[in-house]
């Protein structure tokens, strides 16, 4: 009888030995361990290692907004660790701001605003614009002191019926941005037509487009729309919101709502473009900054846990003493039990595993995926996405782009990792915003 016990205890001891060793391989499959940060110049991001995960979820017909579901592999990658700022999508709208104004003032009338022309080694003058003296603008632009061009500067303000009495207000009507880039999916289209030139894979954002020129687009207004505050709800009181949400500095470390997904696109431009002007260092790789696909925005969501129902890792919305994990609407009517009645800081709550705040909740996310449910079928398992840039006459239908993560504003439902939904490209909203990633440019992070 006591042989029988004792071999009892060892099968017993055996069995649990096999549990732990499955828990732990299955365990080293999964966990990530804490991501590195990656900083380049200001930039506060996340260092995303390559990996597979099993993105979407299988659909319904009871489900139509979840996508179908299927395993994937993404290259590495790196990831704004918090959604944009007021402060730092600000930082771009004054930029927008002081250009206007110094090209509107000209070499001429402000020739302490520019650099000299730059000129070959032979001395001969080269052609192209000046170069603006940033330095030079900061100390002189809008100074009404010796050498400043306020008084000058009168353009750039609502004027007539349009303005305050006793009121001088920047005319936001005039902050835009014009820029151009390579369309890879025009240029992969058009690779092998002989009768294709560099330049018909040119996208270009200009202020007076040519309606001949299929690639040629309106240049974009950077400014947010403040009134989404009041046109996303009817009869509502939120006149504060529209006047201060952006521009007041207590919402400085909010995240920046009120941003289409054509303004968001022109800020991850600009945002290349400062970047790679500053690097200074040959050994810091070019970044170029772009708003994730939903494939990443999944992946890194998850943080290396395929079946992360959300990205905190868990299957519930509380944590053990009852507190809410996200921003979101708890119940019909109650925005508050999560300390947070609209957005709030974007470093608020626990970041996941891969050290990056709010991918669920506080404000839903712009991704340069189109929504287009009959893609899901041709989309490659490598890095997939689907891409379509739909000009101001298409179809409404063509201008839906994907937007992740569920916000303030809505239930646990849309802040699980799975799920998508989508909005028009054109359209602002008081509950959407985004983050940048950019490509490593290499295999992988370690």
């Amino acid at each position: 009888m006591r042989k029988i016990y004792l071999l009892g205890i060892i099968v017993f001891a055996i069995f649990l030995s096999s549990i732990t060793t499955s828990s732990n391989a299955q365990s080293k499959w999964v966990r990530v361990k804490k991501t590195k940060v990656y900083s380049p110049g200001d930039r506060d991001m996340a260092s995303i290692p390559s990996g597979q995960t099993f993105v979407g979820i299988p659909s319904d017909i009871m489900d139509t907004l979840r996508a179908s579901g299927r395993m994937v592999s993404i290259s590495a990658f790196f990831m704004d660790r918090t959604e944009v700022s007021n402060r730092q999508y600000r930082e771009f709208v004054n930029w927008v701001r002081d250009s206007v104004a110094v090209t509107m003032l000209g070499p001429t009338v402000a020739p302490n605003l520019f650099k000299p022309v730059p000129t070959t080694k032979g001395g001969a003058t080269l052609t192209g614009q000046r170069q603006i003296d940033w330095k030079n603008v900061k100390k002189y632009l809008w100074s009404s002191r010796a050498n400043g061009y306020a008084e000058k500067l009168n353009d750039m303000y609502y004027s007539g019926d349009d303005a305050l009495l006793g009121k001088k207000e920047i005319d936001i009507r005039k902050l835009r941005y014009s820029f151009s880039f390579v369309n890879m999916d025009l240029a992969a289209a058009g690779r092998n037509d002989p009768t294709k030139n560099r330049r018909d894979f040119i996208q270009s954002y200009v202020d007076n487009p040519d309606p001949s020129k299929a690639n040629e687009f309106p240049s974009i207004n950077v400014y947010p729309d403040t009134l989404v505050w009041k046109v996303d709800y009817g009869y509502s009181q939120n006149d504060p919101m529209v006047k201060d949400y952006f521009n007041n500095p207590a919402y400085n470390d909010f995240p920046v709502v009120g941003v289409t997904w054509e303004q968001a696109n022109a800020y991850c431009v600009w945002l290349t473009r400062k970047y790679q002007g500053n690097s200074g260092s040959q050994a810091r790789p070019k970044l170029e900054f772009r708003l994730p696909t939903v494939a990443e925005f999944e992946y890194a969501a998850k943080a290396g846990n395929q079946n992360a129902k959300y990205p905190w890792n868990g299957d519930l919305v509380r944590n053990a003493d009852g507190h809410l994990l996200a921003n979101f609407k708890n119940d019909a009517g109650n925005y508050t039990p999560d300390y947070g009645l609209f957005p709030v800081n974007v470093r608020s709550y626990s970041p996941n595993d891969f050290e990056l705040y709010n991918m669920a909740g506080n404000v839903a996310e712009w991704t340069t995926t189109a929504y287009n449910p009959s893609s899901v079928g041709l989309l490659h398992d490598f890095n997939p996405n689907f891409t379509y840039v739909a000009r101001p006459s298409d179809s409404k239908y063509l201008k839906r782009k994907v937007v992740k993560g569920g916000s303030w504003k809505d239930i646990a439902y849309f802040l699980q990792n799975s799920v998508s939904t989508y909005e028009f490209q054109d359209q602002p909203r008081s509950y959407i915003g985004f983050r940048c990633v950019a490509s490593y440019p290499g295999t992988n992070i370690k």
